[in-house]
């Protein structure tokens, strides 16, 4: 029987209440015939992307603190000592969302896992996943051979296929948030095969079995 029921995440990698979405989104995977397609928004690249001041760091890790509190998701000391004190890097969720639109080339069925390895990778162990080195490496090692080839440039790179496909997969994002009146991320869509709704971002955060509940139901 063919998958006839879809929720589209929206959403940007470098979001931290996405970050603390992601058990929800989890919780997912056990539901036949309920696709899951995930769409970048752009959110914190390109023009959205911006330096790592004292002043956003500080606002970054109390808005992490919530989000901890209400999720349960942990935000480490090494992320805060080595990510939000990093004056180097800016905040730009661009090369984490080229890594992903690779994965979504190659192995379109491991993106979410994917997501989940980088965000652990950046607010666990703070590592800098806006570096490609890093991403690539994450990559790699979920043996993700082909998307992290693409990542390092070693197969067309940022300047052929994979910077056209982000592209676009971000404008369609951006497109379905208009379409729908979010006003940000992360967002989630449900397409039952004949109409598609926006559904309360709440039920992402607090006991995540309770959209999986809701899914099951719909």
């Amino acid at each position: 029987m063919s998958q006839t029921k879809t929720v589209t995440y929206l959403f940007d990698p470098l979001c931290g209440w996405c970050y603390g979405a992601s058990p929800a989104l989890a919780s997912l995977a056990g539901i036949g015939g309920l696709a899951l397609d995930l769409l970048p928004t752009g959110l914190f690249s390109g023009t959205g992307a911006r330096p790592m001041d004292e002043g956003f760091a500080a606002y970054a890790w109390a808005n992490d603190q919530r989000i901890q509190a209400l999720t349960g998701q942990p935000f480490s000391g090494l992320y805060r000592t080595g990510i939000l004190a990093d004056r180097r890097r800016p905040f730009d969720s661009g090369p984490a969302t080229l890594a992903l639109t690779a994965v979504s080339m190659t192995a379109p069925d491991r993106e979410f896992q994917a997501l989940a390895a980088i965000q652990a990778a950046r607010y666990v162990d703070g590592r800098d996943v806006t570096a490609v080195e890093t991403l690539s490496d994450i990559l790699a090692g979920l043996g993700l051979a082909a998307a992290a080839a693409l990542v390092a440039g070693r197969e067309g790179g940022q300047d052929g296929a994979l910077a056209a496909a982000t592209a676009a997969r971000v404008e369609r994002g951006r497109q379905l948030m208009a379409e729908h009146r979010a006003s940000g991320v992360p967002t989630l869509l449900f397409d039952d095969g004949s109409h598609r709704r926006k559904l309360d971002s709440e039920i992402l955060f607090n006991k995540p079995g309770r959209l999986a509940a809701l899914l099951r139901a719909l």
